[in-house]
């Protein structure tokens, strides 16, 4: 993994920020789990999304995720 890599893909979600995306999270064991949300903020390191289920009476919740998940596919996003 470089270090360019990780550039890219905190520029691409940074000019994100404020959008809606459905993030697919793999949670290992063939589970996979599927959330929309708005992008809030994007840090150095990580970056949140703020997940609201609205079929659900879930709370709202403040999810972060560094950029290297992006880069080993832990995560995939998509704009909405």
């Amino acid at each position: 993994m470089e270090q360019a890599d990780i550039s890219k893909v905190r520029a691409s979600v940074h000019q994100q920020c404020g959008n809606r995306v459905k993030i697919q999270l793999d949670r290992g064991r063939n589970k996979v789990d599927i959330q929309e949300g708005v992008i809030q903020e994007a840090y150095p390191s990580v970056f949140t999304v703020l997940v609201d289920d609205d079929t659900e009476q879930n709370p709202p919740q403040l999810l972060s995720f560094s950029y290297t998940d992006i880069i080993t596919k832990d995560i995939r996003m998509k704009l909405c």
